[in-house]
């Protein structure tokens, strides 16, 4: 059984906290201040559309043309988008947990890939 807490993990984890005070803290910064302005750009739709026509993290980005204008292809787009967030974090979680149980990096165990095809 493997009870593992941040401080028992060694410097070579890729994914854990250790290796964040790496980081320049002015990408933080770069992060937050594009973070704060999704958020207002979403405040601003969610202001400017009435509340039935209101849809949570719709900002209405669609460079594209993906999403389809029929309400019944909305949904679907939008459950399809929820299961493929979901199915990210998952894979992300399996890196965690396949560092965590390994004790080394992720990109070690399997660097086919994470190195160039050619």
């Amino acid at each position: 059984t493997c009870f593992c807490t941040f401080s028992s993990l060694t410097a070579s984890s890729t994914l854990f906290l250790p290796r964040l005070d790496k980081i320049d803290p002015d990408y933080w910064i770069i992060v937050a201040a594009f973070a704060g302005l999704a958020e207002l750009a979403n405040k601003e739709t969610k202001d400017a559309k009435s509340p039935k026509d209101y849809v949570a993290g719709d900002c209405g980005f669609d460079p594209l043309g993906l999403m389809p204008t029929d309400k019944e292809g909305k949904m679907a787009m939008q459950t399809k988008e929820i299961k493929h967030g979901r199915l990210a974090m998952m894979a992300i979680l399996g890196y965690v947990v396949q560092e965590a149980l390994y004790r080394a990096p992720v990109t070690a165990e399997t660097p086919i890939f994470f190195n160039p095809v050619f």
